[in-house]
């Protein structure tokens, strides 16, 4: 068991795209559907996998392309370390003051830590200035508990 790290930052209204940023299903609109559900379909099944866009389920960082990968390893704690190096380095940044709280940042990296141990993955998201969003992503991989038959991206 791995864990590979994922970072989006971007505009708030982008992110709100949730049609993007889930996977398309697996069938196709039936015929006589109408166009614009038929075109909407075709967007998201073209860009889905290659899309930047934080996926609505952590797990589904895995199908996304490879170089959106920021970091990976074995162990739990580095992989947590890396998320409180993040929280950190935009927390400045961020438009809740109660957000930039540092035994709160502590905890949601101990908090990290623990989940990535037992498997799970681990997702956080905060509001910036602007509006703009950040989010984090730490994914358990090989094999992912939530949905199993994701493969490895550095695979």
């Amino acid at each position: 068991m791995h864990h590979h790290a994922y970072l989006w930052t971007g505009p708030k209204a982008r992110f709100d795209d949730e049609a993007l940023r889930r996977p398309p299903h697996p069938d196709p609109p039936p015929a006589g559907s109408r166009p614009e559900l038929v075109e909407r379909y075709r967007q998201v099944a073209a860009e889905f996998r290659t899309s930047d866009l934080p996926p609505l389920e952590t797990a589904y960082w895995l199908v996304k392309p490879r170089s959106l990968v920021r970091g990976t390893w074995d162990e739990a704690k580095e992989a947590a370390a890396w998320l409180g190096e993040r929280l950190a380095e935009f927390s400045s940044r961020f438009a809740a003051e109660g957000d930039r709280d540092t035994a709160r940042l502590a905890q949601l990296v101990d908090a990290a830590a623990e989940r990535l141990r037992a498997g799970a993955d681990v997702s956080y998201g905060c509001y910036l200035e602007r509006p703009s969003y950040l989010s984090l992503a730490v994914v358990t991989c090989s094999p992912n508990r939530a949905v199993p038959g994701l493969a490895c991206p550095c695979a």
